[in-house]
């Protein structure tokens, strides 16, 4: 009798399935599944509890499956088993879980969005501009495409992220990982928090997306032990590359700081970055200059080098300060005690 159960849910899941392949959700879905169904204890006869696992891919953007769990209750009726309520059992949830999902298409880029929240077309519009600008420096070994959401209000943001809202206040943007995908490929997400984003001018937005593209195109060269200073300084050097903006212009708290004589001992620290930190802005606007002295001392290629043997040459059982000075040595020719001086240095020129 149970396996008679759930193979009638199993059938019912799967009819669920192919209407969210076929649009029912909003979303262009090449691939949609429910799988390692599993049935909670029989209770009344004509209800049934279960949890599954949602493998989805988006068509166009993902090489392997993004994965949610979920949680089903059912109910038996004349026609057959429906389900009556399906939720998310842990991880960030879908976006059709938080409302109608609007989709706009751009030349290199889709934007889901939610009815009722900005509108996706104006985001696609500033993808397409970041593509190729990205791609000028990092080269077209990546997908050169963004998948971007675009919820209606701060706190679904939040909730893709699954984080507290009060510490991404302020934060216009962020590049997460899709579950369930391997870490090399482009299954990576651009989420978008509409009231942050919405406050920046049309120069802000543009450099805010191609900074989070740059994290996209840059995931194969990626590691855990890749600097932050290094990660988010390259993204920002990318978006404000060919502006024309001043680096006081681009590093305004940094520069009124170094007028007033604070000036920083060290490259900034991993945990410098932490979503609510104090100085967060600062960590962005010292990471951007360290990456601004190699690009300009040595050309934008040395940078792209640089990230990618940073990458690509792990520390292994060596503490990371080491290893750094000598993949320092190794690409630019002096180590970090002598970058960081040299980059110290640019910093007290931000004082005239």
């Amino acid at each position: 009798m149970a396996a008679d159960r759930r193979s009638e849910v199993a059938a019912v899941l799967a009819g669920r399935a192919r209407a969210l392949a076929a649009g029912a959700a909003g979303v262009p879905l090449a691939e949609a599944v429910y799988r390692n169904l599993v049935l909670g204890p029989a209770g009344a006869p004509d209800r049934a509890v279960a949890t599954a696992e949602l493998a989805v891919r988006v068509a166009g953007h993902d090489a392997y499956p993004v994965v949610h769990q979920r949680r089903l209750a059912l109910l038996r009726t004349a026609a057959g088993w429906q389900v009556e309520r399906e939720e998310g059992a842990g991880g960030p949830p879908p976006l059709w879980d938080l409302g109608a999902v609007v989709a706009a298409n751009g030349g290199h880029c889709l934007v889901l969005g939610l009815a009722g929240g900005p509108d996706p077309a104006e985001l696609a519009a500033v993808a397409d501009r970041a593509v190729p600008a990205v791609s000028e420096v990092w080269g077209s070994d990546w997908p050169g495409r963004l998948l971007l959401h675009l919820p209606a209000t701060e706190e679904q943001f939040a909730r893709l992220l699954e984080a507290d809202p009060d510490g991404w206040t302020g934060m216009a943007a962020v590049t997460t990982a899709a579950s369930g995908a391997p870490w090399h490929t482009p299954a990576d997400r651009v989420l978008v928090n509409p009231e942050a984003y919405g406050g920046l001018s049309g120069f802000g937005r543009q450099v805010v997306v191609t900074h989070e593209a740059v994290h996209v195109a840059t995931r194969a060269d990626t590691r855990a032990w890749t600097p932050l200073w290094l990660s988010e300084g390259v993204a920002d050097w990318t978006g404000y590359r060919g502006s024309g903006r001043t680096p006081k212009q681009i590093a305004p708290e940094l520069a009124r700081d170094v007028a007033a004589g604070r000036l920083p001992a060290a490259l900034p620290a991993d945990e410098d970055f932490t979503a609510g930190a104090a100085g967060i802005a600062q960590a962005y606007e010292q990471s951007w200059l360290a990456c601004e002295v190699v690009a300009r001392r040595y050309g934008p290629e040395r940078l792209v080098a640089l990230y990618r043997a940073v990458g690509a040459s792990g520390p292994g059982g060596e503490d990371r300060e080491p290893w750094l000075d000598r993949l320092l040595r190794s690409e630019l020719g002096l180590g970090l005690a002598e970058f960081t001086a040299l980059w110290l240095a640019e910093v007290r020129r931000l004082a005239g």
